[in-house]
């Protein structure tokens, strides 16, 4: 009788470990008030610094906004998408 072989998927520690950012792209439709108010509830974000992440998004086209495990990441790219607002998750340089 064959053996039967068994390919199990593994993950290293450092693979694991590794960060993944949430970004947030600009994109024409959102108010900058709005995309403020979004990184409030969304992140927990003082007014501040909220604003300073939409000017990012505003003048650069693209802000990290979160960096952290990608499970949580996925999760804040959801939430972000529910409020109509352009995220991807990117692995971390």
């Amino acid at each position: 009788m064959p053996e039967t072989v068994v390919e199990k998927q593994t993950r290293t520690k450092e693979a694991a470990e590794t960060p993944w950012n949430v970004v947030v792209h600009n994109d024409p439709v959102n108010l900058m008030s709005y995309v403020t108010m979004v990184f409030q509830r969304v992140f927990g974000f003082s007014r501040e610094r909220a604003a300073k992440h939409m000017l990012e998004v505003h003048h650069s086209g693209r802000s990290i906004v979160w960096s952290g495990v990608r499970e949580l990441g996925e999760h804040y790219v959801q939430q972000l998408h529910g409020y109509l607002l352009l995220a991807t998750l990117e692995k971390s340089d």
